[in-house]
């Protein structure tokens, strides 16, 4: 298990930098990873955070398709928030495990 110091904690991270224990992450965690990213974190990212770390939390899975349709951004805009990988990198800044639909 590796660890990594964001934001002044020490966080048990995976291999790929996913929190192992979710209930450490706060919202200057999730800045300090976004930093990583290369992404500054606005108020409709920390929205969408706040619907995904609620998905997860209910034992829902997660889906570009389903983030989508959650009435928070479409998923042009959910591109346009976390470009590249956007489910990975929402997730992994979300502070939840990695969504088995992402390789």
């Amino acid at each position: 298990m590796a660890t990594k110091n964001i934001a002044g904690v020490i966080l048990d991270v995976t291999d790929e930098g996913y929190l192992n224990d979710p209930s450490q992450w706060t919202k200057e965690v999730g800045a300090g990873i976004a930093k990583e990213e290369g992404l500054e974190l606005t108020d409709k990212h920390y929205e969408l955070i706040e619907f995904i770390r609620n998905k997860v939390e209910g034992g829902e899975g997660l889906t570009i398709r389903g983030i989508g349709k959650s009435g928070i951004v479409d998923i042009k805009g959910f591109y346009q928030l976390f470009p590249g990988a956007p489910l990975k990198k929402a997730t992994k800044i979300s502070g939840v495990p990695k969504p088995a639909s992402c390789i």
